[in-house]
């Protein structure tokens, strides 16, 4: 890659080297004394500016002499004098070391060292970057659309796209990545195409399969047919109401945490504290949610590997709608709750309290009952051990390459957790485990949701002890946060939760006005699902759909 200039970058002059815990920064500077060209100043996490043509470097650096194994999000955006690739990494085994690499390019040619020869994960993050805003990634093996048709005109998030020009989009057929684009009587390769609308796909997916004989050859997630400018819609909201409703359509199957993600970065940029009894509520109100999302998952999961629609589907819609009727009870809403503020939430238990907790306890006494029969008519049964059990490989190593988290991530043995990893809520003060399992296959993604509905009941139960025996007096739901919120311009922060699915982040730089002028969204299904070649590719068709199920991915989370 040919030397760039570096544009200029303005420095907190009064850049506070101090943090309470993390990674060592002395060691961090002392290891990129020769590559960082000046400092900034995020939130949570060191940030060395570094050249454009020194990334991989950089990241090789990090991950192999500092531990830093976990490219958690690359976020892309652009000023008035340049652009930014900004990565965020951390550890698996320590979540609080977190470590972030400012990338500045020139306004014209925005062309950046591609990290994906580092970390296979920021090959979709770079073609989203490249995508919507315009930055190009020197080395990529695939630049890309990701989102948006190729024929596409201009980048959606510069600045100098036109938001009312109207696009013309051509139909074009894809070809098969390994026979020439036509007939050839020799060749028995196949290109199948599953989806975007089939019942196996969850959503609007398409696969662009290749086939050779009955095992896949070759498999490319094709998306971006759900894409709804979510960031940008959250960058032209306001702080303080506007942006935590849009959450609840990331993923709409288990969305309490979505808004716990929004609330966590922007009270973070804005200094806004949560009383102790709101993070009860909250802790309690997304276990609910995680519940949801499992539920889902396991009855879906049942439909994609052996047509289970009179049994498993059906139960797991009857014990959904028990916990959707809890939270239509504290929420006011069935699905799209908002029941997030900032600050805290929106009320405390519904009356009469003592109403709501025995119905809540009701349905926890019921519910280990309940996942027995899960284990006998799901994991139990010989049609689906055969299906599942030793399909859809995925190794730890290749899991965190593609930056994994969640169920994904833990049934491939890798322990790791947000919530009790970088603590939030009132997770550090309740009793739980973080399940794995280490056969790394489509029957341990199922077993690891299974257990965590135990989990999550242990949670519950808990929260449910601690309000109900909390003083009258000292139930505050909200702390007192201003009508408008205009943090100081400059301020950035990556913050993230503990997902249904893995890990869900936001990336926000504030520009001193009331809405936010960078908002990115880290989704694990975009994660999770970008690793299906690595599971599916030498297998059968049958194992695609295992394994694609396996994932739990929500279109609206990928896309956003």
């Amino acid at each position: 890659m040919s030397e760039t200039p570096v544009p200029e970058r303005e420095i907190d002059p009064e850049y506070d080297h101090r943090r309470d815990e993390g990674a060592d920064e002395t060691e961090l500077e002392a290891l990129l004394t020769e590559h960082a060209i000046g400092r900034d100043d995020h939130e949570n996490a060191p940030a060395f500016v570094i050249r454009p043509d020194e990334v991989q470097e950089v990241l090789r650096l990090l991950r192999d002499e500092a531990g830093f194994d976990h490219l958690s999000c690359l976020t892309a955006q652009q000023y008035a004098d340049r652009y930014e690739s900004i990565i965020h990494m951390t550890k698996y085994d320590q979540r609080t070391h977190e470590v972030t690499l400012v990338v500045p390019l020139p306004t014209d040619d925005p062309t950046c060292e591609s990290a994906e020869p580092i970390f296979r994960t920021a090959d979709w993050h770079e073609r989203e970057a490249y995508d919507l805003v315009g930055i190009e990634y020197d080395g990529h093996p695939d630049l890309r659309r990701i989102l948006l048709p190729e024929s596409w005109l201009g980048h959606p998030l510069a600045l100098e796209y036109d938001q009312d020009k109207p696009q013309v989009v051509r139909y074009a057929e894809h070809a098969n990545p390994l026979q020439a684009d036509h007939r050839d009587r020799e060749s028995e390769t196949m290109l199948l195409n599953i989806g975007p609308h089939h019942p196996a796909t969850h959503g609007v997916l398409h696969l662009e399969t290749v086939l050779d004989g009955e095992t896949v050859a070759a498999v490319q997630p094709d998306i971006g047919y759900l894409h709804r400018c979510e960031e940008q819609m959250c960058q032209n909201g306001t702080y303080r109401h506007q942006i935590i409703p849009y959450s609840n359509r990331w993923d709409y199957t288990a969305n309490l945490p979505n808004e716990w993600a929004v609330a966590r970065a922007i009270e973070d940029i804005a200094d806004i504290e949560v009383p102790a009894y709101a993070q009860v509520l909250r802790t309690m109100a997304t276990e609910f949610g995680r519940l949801l999302g499992h539920f889902l998952a396991f009855g879906t999961f049942a439909l994609d590997v052996y047509g289970d629609f009179t049994a498993i589907f059906q139960y797991a819609m009857r014990d959904r709608e028990v916990v959707q009727d809890i939270l239509e009870d504290l929420t006011g809403q069935r699905m799209m709750f908002y029941f997030f503020r900032l600050g805290g939430v929106c009320w405390d238990l519904p009356e009469p309290r003592e109403e709501f907790i025995e119905k809540c306890r009701d349905f926890l006494d019921e519910l280990p009952a309940k996942v027995d029969e899960y284990h006998d008519l799901l994991t139990g049964n010989d049609i689906f051990q055969l299906r599942t059990i030793d399909t859809g490989v995925l190794e730890p190593a290749v899991a965190k390459d593609y930056g994994c988290t969640g169920p994904v991530a833990r049934g491939s043995g890798i322990d790791y957790d947000v919530r009790r990893d970088d603590p939030y809520g009132y997770y550090e003060h309740l009793e739980w485990n973080v399940v794995t399992e280490d056969t790394c296959d489509n029957h341990a993604r199922v077993l690891v949701r299974m257990r965590e509905v135990e989990e999550s009941a242990k949670i519950i139960e808990q929260c449910l002890d601690l309000v109900a025996d909390w003083p009258e007096d000292e139930r505050t739901v909200q702390s007192n946060v201003p009508r408008t919120l205009k943090p100081d311009a400059g301020t950035e922060t990556y913050r993230a939760v503990e997902s249904a699915k893995g890990e869900l982040g936001i990336y926000i730089r504030a520009d001193g006005s009331n809405s936010p002028a960078r908002f990115k969204i880290r989704s694990p299904c975009f994660h999770n699902l970008a690793a299906l070649p690595e599971m599916a590719e030498n297998e059968y068709v049958p194992d695609l759909i295992a394994s694609l199920g396996s994932l739990d991915i929500v279109l609206g989370s990928v896309d956003r």
